[in-house]
């Protein structure tokens, strides 16, 4: 098995941490005794963040300023293969446990270091998810003009931990050819970069700036939200001409024949007149009815729906982990590497100290004597 430290908070270096333990290596969480991960006291519309992203995973609580706390945390790292790193960036180095001196403790240490900004002139400015969607114009393509907009999930994080997984994996399997630490750079801009390359790749080809996403479409001529009857939003997408002729003909949509929706081009440049005429024809059916057309035609829809909606959705029902969250039964969605409908466990602050320290061949006298210095909790 595996064993990972996640010296991290939030987002990044927990969802990291949580895929690593979803393919079911050991994850050693290490945390401040003073309050430990911030999202632990997250509130609002994060408030489910830490149970999200820590399930299955050993919480040791260290106090890493503290003399005594890094020479336990160097311990738990010369057991160890892969360490997590998402802090403030330089933050780890000002300790005395970057990647240049914990590889001297562990020779083929694979240390993945999750920032706002890989290496470059903005390498030590701090970031977080959302300013970053604003530097790299993601925030610019999902809103409306003059209103730029936030994804409405932790993307640019999520992504980043990705990332940092895959060099993560890479690495340990390239390991017994060199046999050396290596370090993993993950920039969240970076990232966001690489998530919004096609829009930049699309303004060279073009030669002009692009209106945001949800103002000038999507490619295709039929790419939106339509209503019906019973109050229902509906996204239907035809992507294809001979789509359309199945989706005119079985919705009974008078103008099939008008050369200028003929090909998806045309039907592309004249949406505004397109999108209105076919939302006459949806407003007289049910959803129900929608759905039995879409689907006996093989076109591309979804039913709008909140994400809460997911717990009694027939596709997402069995894809939930039931985590215990101090106390408290919750149904957390699994990673899609995962296996799932089993109960894992959410680790209070630092619950699983003694257990790894004893492991590594501390005495409970030790232990005990560290947790009177208040360098344990």
């Amino acid at each position: 098995m595996v064993r990972v430290i996640e010296v991290g908070h939030i987002v990044a270096g927990p969802t990291a941490g949580l895929i690593l333990a979803d393919l079911g290596h050991e994850v050693i969480k290490i945390e401040n005794p003073d309050g430990g991960d911030i999202a632990r006291k997250l509130e609002g519309s994060s408030k489910g963040a830490f149970p999200t992203f820590n399930r299955n995973k050993k919480s040791v609580a260290i106090d890493l300023k503290k003399p005594e706390g890094r020479e336990v945390f160097n311990d738990i790292v010369k057991t160890s293969d892969i360490l997590i790193d998402n802090l403030s960036n330089g933050a780890m180095d000002s300790l005395g446990l970057g990647f240049d001196n914990l590889r001297r403790l562990r020779h083929n240490l694979i240390y993945v270091s999750i920032h706002g900004y890989g290496p470059g002139p903005l390498q030590n400015r701090k970031s977080l998810d959302f300013p970053i969607e604003v530097h790299s114009g993601m925030a610019f393509m999902n809103g409306l003009k003059g209103r730029p907009l936030r994804v409405g999930a932790s993307v640019v994080d999520i992504a980043s931990a990705l990332f940092g997984v895959v060099g993560a994996l890479d690495a340990l399997s390239k390991r017994k050819e060199s046999d050396k630490a290596k370090k993993i750079e993950i920039g969240l801009f970076e990232t966001a970069m690489f998530l919004v390359g096609q829009h930049i790749v699309t303004e060279e080809m073009l030669g002009k700036e692009l209106d945001p996403i949800n103002e000038s479409g999507f490619a295709w001529g039929i790419y939106d939200f339509f209503d019906t009857k019973d109050g229902k939003k509906i996204f239907i997408a035809v992507t294809t001409d001979n789509q359309w002729k199945k989706f005119c003909l079985s919705f009974n949509i008078g103008f099939c024949d008008e050369k200028i929706y003929e090909h998806n081009d045309g039907r592309y440049l004249n949406r505004n007149t397109l999108i209105p005429r076919i939302a006459e024809n949806i407003k007289q059916l049910n959803s129900s009815n929608v759905i039995e057309i879409l689907e006996r035609n093989n076109i591309v829809f979804s039913i709008l729906k909140k994400p809460w909606d997911l717990l009694q959705d027939d596709q997402s029902k069995g894809k939930f982990v039931t985590v215990d969250y101090t106390g408290e039964m919750l149904r957390v969605p699994s990673t899609p590497v995962n296996e799932t409908g089993y109960t894992g466990t959410v680790p209070n602050l630092g619950e699983d100290t003694d257990t790894v320290l004893r492991s590594l061949g501390y005495t409970q006298e030790k232990i005990d004597r560290l947790r009177k210095t208040r360098t344990l909790l």
